[in-house]
């Protein structure tokens, strides 16, 4: 996100107004703390669960891609 984050402000410049700069801030405070609480929520769900729910979902997403990828070569779309 650093990355992609630098390059998007090299390209459109170091213009910004104050409002844009609190946003930008704000944006990168909020992600860092979701981050954390989601790194902090499956380090304690995978020390009390398997990784059975993780399978099963990657299945079926799986399962999903492949019908909606097949059915795009089908149509033609």
């Amino acid at each position: 996100m650093f990355g992609a984050s630098l390059l998007k402000i090299i390209h459109y410049g170091l213009s910004f107004s104050a409002v844009e700069i609190f946003y930008l801030i704000a944006g990168m405070v909020i992600a860092f703390m979701v981050s954390l609480y989601s790194i902090r929520f499956l380090m304690n769900y995978v020390k009390n669960h398997d990784f059975r729910f993780f399978g099963y979902y990657r299945i079926i997403l799986g399962v999903i891609v492949l019908i909606y990828f097949g059915l795009m070569a089908l149509l033609k779309i």
